[in-house]
């Protein structure tokens, strides 16, 4: 770029297709970035005569605003032409300005004091006026005067809504506990309203960032930064007012590694200046190291927490509305249950609905949109969102994996303990109707079997504790040479699934009790279209010729009232019985075909 002055700001558009330069207080420089499109420089003046501009904001890759002292023109730059149109402006008297670039919205601080704040919001090349509000200064004595800095206003979006927040510093006099941050809700329609207070009960310098919808606020003198949540109600109060979610922390030290001609090999990496003088911080999660020309993004670590928060509950309802927090979830439930200690029951039943009741919505939309899917759209509606599964969707595979399978096997916590966990966690399902899946049961199981407990498991079965599932009957045959009732219990259960008839036929005639699976099946209706030769190969095991005799006669006059004859098709492949029939009981004993 030539040097034309000094650059007061600069600014590349969305996908860095412009760039805007302001060297003057009356107008703005653009340069082209795109292929195909020359490099070389236009300028637009403010419209407005004798106005000063105080900076601009790209709402978009050819929308810019320019906000000057007497108000907002908002333009589109068209590259090829090498110019900018004028969509729409409007007057007021400006003091400073703070953009949002998430949400596209522009608050303008007005009056003496500076505390009238007009917001508008920028969408697709139209520019809205919202509602304007009044901040609400600190009460001070004459003669004093307070006049609203744009250095105590951040908006950011927190859990999805857009908040202004004010950094209101109140006098050392009195009994004042000190700082606090002001959020007012910022909505697209309606009046602004202030919704929160942030006790920092202290006083200083402060700076505000938002990270993972937790609103952050650093203090230079104690080095220092206070966490606060939203959701995290302290009192029943139609103001919601918060105290900090953690004791204060410093955030976690960095080392630079020196590089260029001043590096050494032998030289150790500098640690990073924290709570400088000469920090810059932006909205949401950006802090700017001015002294060391560095840009950092500030994160939360979500695992020291754990030990801060002792509050299971609470820890729960923390951790589950955070980014990266499945890990971190599964971790806290292991560690609750590892010490095995009966009286904490009541915890894990908390810990388990919170993390069952975010299951439950996840899935209930994941099913809302399915069936809207299913039906097609409809006139008027918009476009179906599929639900985004987030980390603190927790389900029952997670849960298994990571949590019970392990705390099972676990030698140093009591079985009853253990079964009475599994069960707190099967009837949390329940309660929010999820259904639970088989491999949760088989736990149950295995581990009631391991510890010789099956007088309990009779009970469970008995009373439908553990629900009817084909895994489940087949689990409980496996049982059968342990638990020899196991073996009746598994065809019951089949029985009431009333979809498992050909598993109980299966389990009947792997027990070679053929007549009773044959009467089972002529029980149901079913018996015109089983195999006969599955039915043969089991009477055939058994070496009962008698009961191999009846066997055969009953598929035989099966086939007579079914086709007229009383002989097998080749299809069925019984040429091997009926061989083994005609020596074992002479061609006489055949049913001889009706002839009309």
């Amino acid at each position: 770029m030539e040097d034309k002055g000094e650059v007061k700001c600069i600014k590349f558009s969305y996908e860095n297709k412009i760039l805007a330069v302001q060297r003057s207080p009356k107008s703005v420089d653009f340069i082209n970035f795109m292929p195909d499109l020359p490099h070389s420089e236009f300028s637009q003046e403010c419209k407005t005569k004798n106005a000063t501009v105080l900076g601009f904001c790209w709402t978009s890759w050819n929308e810019i605003v320019f906000i000057t002292d007497q108000g907002v023109e908002f333009y589109q730059v068209l590259p090829d032409k090498r110019s900018l149109k004028l969509l729409k402006s409007h007057s007021i008297n400006v003091n400073w300005y703070v953009y949002c670039p998430e949400t596209s919205v522009i608050l303008l601080s007005t009056t003496v004091q500076g505390n009238v704040l007009q917001p508008f919001a920028f969408k697709c090349g139209t520019m809205s006026k919202m509602s304007k509000f009044e901040i609400e200064l600190p009460v001070v004595t004459k003669p004093a005067k307070i006049i609203l800095s744009e250095r105590d206003i951040a908006v950011a979006t927190i859990y999805g809504q857009l908040y202004v927040m004010y950094l209101k510093h109140h006098s050392r006099t009195g009994n004042n506990p000190g700082a606090e941050v002001v959020l007012y809700h910022l909505q697209r329609e309606g009046a602004c309203k202030r919704s929160h207070i942030l006790k920092l009960n202290t006083t200083g310098k402060f700076a505000l960032n938002v990270v993972d919808n937790l609103v952050i606020v650093h203090h230079q003198s104690s080095q220092t930064s206070f966490m606060f949540d939203i959701k995290m109600k302290d009192t029943d109060s139609n103001l919601n007012i918060h105290q900090p979610v953690l004791p204060a922390r410093s955030i976690h030290p960095y080392k630079i590694a020196l590089t260029g001609p001043a590096a050494v090999g032998s030289q150790t990496p500098v640690p990073c200046e924290l709570y400088s003088s000469t920090w810059s911080v932006f909205q949401p999660d950006i802090i700017i190291s001015a002294s060391e020309g560095y840009l950092w993004y500030l994160q939360v670590k979500l695992k020291p927490v754990v030990s801060l928060l002792q509050d299971k509950s609470k820890l729960m309802e923390f951790l589950l509305r955070r980014r990266d927090c499945k890990m971190v979830i599964l971790s806290v439930c292991s560690q609750m249950l590892s010490r095995g200690d009966k009286g904490s029951l009541p915890v894990v039943a908390i810990v388990f609905d919170k993390l069952n009741q975010v299951y439950k919505e996840y899935l209930e939309a994941e099913q809302s949109y399915t069936m809207a899917v299913e039906c097609g759209p409809s006139r008027g509606s918009t476009a179906h969102k599929r639900p985004v599964r987030t980390q603190a969707v927790i389900d029952q595979s997670d849960m298994y994996t990571h949590v019970l399978s392990l705390f099972t096997e676990r030698k140093d916590v009591s079985h009853k303990f253990i079964i009475a966990v599994l069960m707190e966690y099967i009837r949390s399902l329940n309660q929010f109707q999820i259904t639970v899946q088989h491999y949760l049961y088989e736990l149950v199981i295995k581990t009631l079997v391991q510890h010789n407990l099956l007088y309990m498991l009779h009970q469970f079965l008995q009373y439908h504790v553990l629900s009817d599932s084909k895994p489940l009957a087949c689990l409980l045959l496996s049982l059968e040479s342990t638990y020899p009732p196991a073996h009746q219990l598994s065809l019951d259960m089949l029985k009431r699934l009333s979809t498992a008839n050909d598993e109980i036929v299966e389990v009947l005639l792997s027990k070679q009790q053929v007549l009773g699976a044959l009467r089972f099946i002529r029980s149901v209706g079913g018996h015109d279209n089983i195999s006969a030769r599955k039915f043969l190969d089991a009477a055939r095991q058994t070496k009962d010729q008698m009961l191999f005799y009846t066997i055969f006669r009953f598929f035989e006059q099966r086939n007579q009232r079914l086709r007229g004859s009383p002989n097998f098709t080749p299809g069925e492949h019984c040429e091997e019985h009926v061989a083994y029939f005609k020596q074992a009981f002479g061609e006489q004993a055949f049913i001889k075909p009706v002839t009309l």
